[in-house]
Formats: C-alpha cells, structure tokens, sequence
C-alpha cells in the first residue's frame, strides 16, 4: 500500500507551537490508543503507534524539530541524529517505556515484543529502501505511474527463508541459550551485548542452503509501478508499505520510500501550490488594456487585461494552480500572471514619430531624435548644414 508520509504535527494532532509538554501529552494519548497489547494482530494500528512514535522522536528533540520546521521531512532523513523511521516496536519501548510506566503495560522485551522487528526463532524485519522518480510539471498536476526498478533481497525459493539446507532447521545457539544476548562483566561491571554466535538470531544455521549460503536472501531486481498522487512536489516522500527487503529468517518485508523530484517548467514557476507565470505584452497593451490568451496547465485560457495596467502587477487565476496531494476537500492552488510590459528595442518611423506625439502631449522630455546614415548622405550632398542637428 502507498502513502504519503504525513506532517508530525498532523499525526500528533498539536500545533506547530505545542510545547514539550503539549508534545509529551499527545504521544502518550495516542500510543496508550494504539499500543500493541490494546490491538492485537492489528498491523494497521502497530503502523500508527510507530507513526507516532517517529513524529515524537523528531519534534522532542528541540534540534530535529528544527530542522523538521525549515527543511519538512527532509531535513531530518538520511541526517546523523535524523528521524528514527521505527521499524521493531521494541525499538520503541527502549527509547520511550519510561513515558508508560504505571499503564498497566509490558514495555521491553515483553508485551507486543513479538509483533516488533525480531521475532521467535530469530525472524527480523527487513531493511527499508529509498529511491528517486522525477517526473514533470504536468505530470505533477495531474498524477502520473512510474514504473520502478528495485535491486533488493528476496526470500530463497530453495529455503524458504530459513537459509538451511531442505530437510534440515535452524539450532538454538548454544553461546547465548536462544536469548540472542549475552551477558559480559568487565572488572565491577555487567552489561548485555548481542551474542557474537548467532549475531542476535537465538539460532544458528548447521547445514547451509546451497543456493544462498545459509543467507536466506539472495539479490534480485523486481519491478514495481508506483502510482503517484496530483500536487506531489520535490522534496515530498511516500512510502510503499512491505516493498523493502526481505527479512531474515522468513521475517516481514520492510517499506520502500520513494522520494519524488519534479523538473523545472519552462514557462511556470511552482512556489507551494501556486503556480507563477511571467506574461510580456507591450505598452500599448498595458495602457489601453487587451484580452490575451494564455497557458495554463489545464489548457488555454484568455486574460483580460485591465486599461492602465502597471508592470508587475499581478493577476491571480483562482483554481487554476496545483491540487493538494492529500486528496479530499484540499485546497487547489492559484495561477498568479504577473504582467511584464516589454519596451520594443527596433521602433518603426511611424512608431517613433507617434510615441514623440504622445510625449509632447504628456510634456515629457525626450532624447532628440536620431538622423539615420542615409538621412546624413543625403543631407550632406544637398548641402545643408550639419550643425542643425
């Protein structure tokens, strides 16, 4: 399934100006609604309690939520310290269980562990991916599919997943027990580390699979069309739920985040939802004002132009910008034509000779007019004196 990925603010139903308080109060409201043990088997709400779980991680912190408010979601992707993009509930737990503690819940390895990242038997999710498609301008305003190439892991046929050899299962680790951690001292010191046998799994694999080496994956290039929404823009993210790669031990896939980038447009100028169009005519038609055809992305539309009309002044064409990439009862942008009175640089006699009429009436000073070299050939041959000029 395909979504757009949406603003922190909106999923913590707070404002932008909500203080950390503010922030900590709604996190907790919604992750008490959507926490595993109150849902279960329910993907759709483990999605929202990591939803939420990832706007919090990015606006607690009073750096990544100011990165968030200049750059959006892109400001804090990729980044050292960036969004945590949740993938195991029990990530979750560890970051924010002491939010919880005296709801009555199991926050660590225990309730709704299972439902996380590693499950029994050594299962993990799979890594997430990230890709690029640029389209164009009009392609934008109306929605377009693209048709993706993926290089990433897939479940061996010959295994399965479970990178053994058919006919043959995993073995519990006898280093850490099955626990997938150890517990090492250091002088006075205790502390848990990932058990370097089984690298987290609680399993090792005894007899190998042929075809991918006990990995349970193997590299392949699938193909996916991915449908992209009218209104989308640089810089704007969505993500394609369990197209990512495969997980280990016959885990759940992780999600793909396909980041969309759309091409300058020759004639207009995108700024949010609007869009901006530079319109030349020529004084006569600013003065005396002029109905002009004009391009929108919808098609031609005609333009009036009032009499008197100044340069850069603005017309605005309501409806006639982007749609919002949401959907529903959004806001469609406007068209802005911003007017740009061209002065010809090649004036005919006539029209010379008129605009000098007109400067005369407004009683305005000129610069004198300009003899041509064939007006002085023939001036010097009839004699006449050139310090008339």
């Amino acid at each position: 399934m395909m979504t757009t990925q949406r603003c922190y603010y909106e999923v913590l139903c707070v404002v932008r100006t909500a203080s950390p308080e503010e922030l900590k109060k709604a996190y907790k409201k919604l992750a008490l609604k959507y926490h595993p043990d109150r849902n279960p088997d329910d993907e759709e709400a483990i999605n929202l309690f990591k939803e939420a779980s990832e706007a919090f991680e990015v606006l607690s912190d009073a750096d990544k939520r100011a990165r968030y408010d200049r750059l959006g979601h892109a400001g804090v992707r990729g980044a050292a310290g960036g969004g945590a993009g949740f993938q195991d509930v029990n990530d979750i737990f560890g970051a924010f269980g002491d939010l919880f503690e005296g709801f009555g819940f199991q926050f660590g390895s225990g309730g709704g562990g299972s439902r996380g990242g590693r499950r029994s038997g050594g299962a993990a999710r799979g890594e997430s991916l990230q890709t690029k498609v640029r389209i164009d301008l009009t392609e934008a305003f109306n929605g377009c599919t693209r048709e993706l190439r993926i290089s990433r892991h897939e479940a061996c046929d010959t295994c399965h997943g479970s990178g053994c050899k058919p006919g043959t299962s995993p073995i519990k680790c006898s280093t850490c027990g099955g626990h997938g951690q150890v517990i090492q001292s250091q002088g006075f010191f205790k502390f848990q580390t990932t058990c370097p046998a089984c690298r987290g799994r609680g399993t090792v694999v005894k007899n190998s699979c042929p075809s991918c080496n006990g990995q349970g994956r193997l590299l392949k290039e699938v193909i996916r069309n991915v449908s992209i929404p009218a209104g989308m823009d640089s810089g704007m993210q969505m993500c394609l739920r369990g197209e990512g790669e495969a997980g280990l031990n016959g885990g759940p896939r992780g999600d793909l985040f396909v980041d969309v980038d759309v091409r300058k447009h020759p004639l207009f100028q995108r700024e949010g939802q609007d869009l901006m169009y530079r319109l030349p005519i020529t004084f006569a038609q600013a003065a005396l004002g002029a109905e002009i055809e004009i391009p929108t992305l919808k098609g031609p539309e005609t333009l009036k132009i009032k009499p008197g009309t100044q340069p850069g002044e603005v017309n605005r064409l309501r409806g006639q910008g982007m749609p919002d990439p949401r959907g529903g009862n959004g806001r469609t942008g406007d068209l802005l034509v911003e007017i740009q009175v061209e002065i010809s640089r090649n004036l005919s006699g006539e029209q010379e000779d008129l605009l000098r009429k007109l400067a005369d009436l407004d009683h305005k000073d000129v610069m004198p007019h300009s003899k041509s070299f064939f007006e002085k050939v023939k001036q010097f041959f009839s004699g006449q004196d050139e310090t008339e000029e």
